[in-house]
C-alpha cells in the first residue's frame, strides 16, 4: 500500500505542470465567461463534465504508467533477488527518476534481450558446427570400421564350425550396432536425403531376411513368408533398416518356433513365437533407451533399435505399433500408408 501511495504522490508531482496548465486554462475560460456576463449555472455543468473527462484521462494515464512501473519493479526484483535495501532505495529515492525513465529502461531491456538472443544464436551456430563435426567424424569411423568387419567375414567363411558360426553371429551384431550408430547420427542431420518413391515391399524384406539367414539356421527357426507384389511409397534404405531391426529382435527373443512376415495393401506384419513382452513394458518399448524386463535379463539390449524404428517411421509418414502376450510372442505392425511426411521448406 505504501508503495502505491508513493507512486500516486510522485505521479502527481511529476505531472504538476499538466495539472497547472489545466487550472490556468480553466481560470481563463471562467474569467472570459464572467466578462461576457454568462451565468454561473450555464458554465458550471459543462465545466464539471470537462473536469470529469480530464480526471478520467489522467487516471487512465496513471494506470498505464503504474502498470509499466510495476512490471519494472518485478523485473528488478527478479534481477536483484533478496537485496531488499536495493529495492527500498529504488522505491524511496529514485521513484520519480524511474517514472521519467521507464521508456528508456524498457528500451534498454529490449536491447539486452536482443543481445542475449544474438548471443544465443551464435551459441546455437557453434553447437551446430560442433555437432556437424561430430557426425562427420563418426560417419568416417563407421565407414572405416566396415573394412575390418568385411575382412573378418571373409576369414570366417572358410570355416564351418560351431565356433565360427557363433563368431559370425556376433560379428553380425557388431555390424548392426555400427549401422545403428550411423542411423542415429544421420536421422536428424540436415544432410540426410530421403529417396521417396514407389518400391516393392518384397525387394525391401528379402535383403533383411537374407542378412539374418545365419541366425535363423543357427537357432533352427522356421520362416513363414510368401512373395508379395505390394508396392509402398517409401524410402528403401530407411524402411529396410526398420524391417531388419524388427526381424533381428524377433530372432533374438525367439528360442524355438517360427517367425512370420505378412504383407497386405497398407501394412507389414512381423510376428514371432518368442518370449513376448510384459504388459507393463509394452507402452514404452519405443522410448529412447528403454529396455524393459527382457532387455535387463538379456543384458545386451541397447534400447535404441525400436526407438530408431519409430523415429524413422515418423519421418517416412508410416506408423509402427506392437502387440504382445508374455510367453506367447510379439507382433509388430508397420503401417505403410502415408499419413504425413516431415518436410521442411526453405
Amino acid at each position: 500500500m505504501n508503495r502505491k501511495i508513493h507512486f500516486i504522490l510522485n505521479y502527481i508531482i511529476n505531472k504538476k505542470k499538466s495539472f497547472l496548465m489545466v487550472l490556468v486554462c480553466s481560470a481563463i475560460f471562467a474569467f472570459t465567461f464572467w466578462m461576457y456576463g454568462i451565468t454561473v449555472a450555464a458554465v458550471l455543468y459543462p465545466a464539471l463534465v470537462c473536469m470529469v473527462i480530464i480526471a478520467a484521462a489522467f487516471a487512465l494515464m496513471a494506470c498505464s504508467e503504474y502498470g509499466k512501473w510495476k512490471n519494472m519493479q518485478e523485473i528488478l526484483q527478479r534481477a536483484v533477488g533478496d537485496d531488499i535495501e536495493f529495492i527500498k532505495i529504488l522505491d524511496t529515492n529514485d521513484i520519480r527518476k524511474q517514472m521519467n525513465s521507464i521508456d528508456s529502461i524498457q528500451n534498454e531491456l529490449f536491447e539486452m534481450i536482443g543481445r542475449l538472443k544474438s548471443g544465443g544464436m551464435r551459441l546455437e551456430d557453434t553447437m551446430n558446427t560442433k555437432y556437424a563435426d561430430m557426425v562427420d567424424y563418426y560417419t568416417m569411423w563407421v565407414h572405416q570400421i566396415k573394412t575390418p568387419i568385411a575382412s573378418m567375414h571373409l576369414i570366417l567363411q572358410k570355416e564351418d564350425t560351431e565356433d565360427a558360426r557363433r563368431l559370425r553371429a556376433e560379428l553380425f551384431r557388431i555390424e548392426q550396432y555400427v549401422r545403428m550408430v550411423l542411423c542415429f547420427l544421420r536421422l536428424d542431420s540436415d544432410f540426410t536425403d530421403y529417396v521417396i518413391k514407389e518400391y516393392k515391399v518384397d525387394d525391401i524384406v528379402r535383403p533383411a531376411v537374407r542378412s539374418l539367414a545365419p541366425q535363423f539356421i543357427m537357432k533352427r527357426l522356421a520362416l513363414e513368408y510368401e512373395q508379395t507384389d505390394v508396392v509402398a511409397l517409401t524410402d528403401e534404405k530407411w524402411l529396410g533398416f526398420v524391417v531388419e531391426q524388427v526381424l533381428s529382435n524377433a530372432v533374438k527373443y525367439t528360442s524355438a518356433g517360427s517367425i512370420s512376415i505378412k504383407c497386405d495393401e497398407d501394412r507389414l506384419v512381423i510376428s514371432d513365437t518368442g518370449i513376448g513382452i510384459a504388459a507393463e513394458d509394452l507402452p514404452r518399448i519405443f522410448d529412447k533407451g528403454y529396455t524393459g524386463f527382457n532387455g535387463r535379463a538379456d543384458r545386451k539390449a541397447s534400447g535404441i533399435g525400436l526407438y530408431l524404428c519409430r523415429r524413422i517411421c515418423d519421418k517416412l509418414g508410416h506408423s509402427i505399433r506392437a502387440e504382445s502376450v508374455a510367453g506367447q510372442g510379439t507382433t509388430i505392425t508397420i503401417g505403410l500408408g502415408r499419413n504425413r511426411l516431415e518436410v521442411e521448406f526453405f
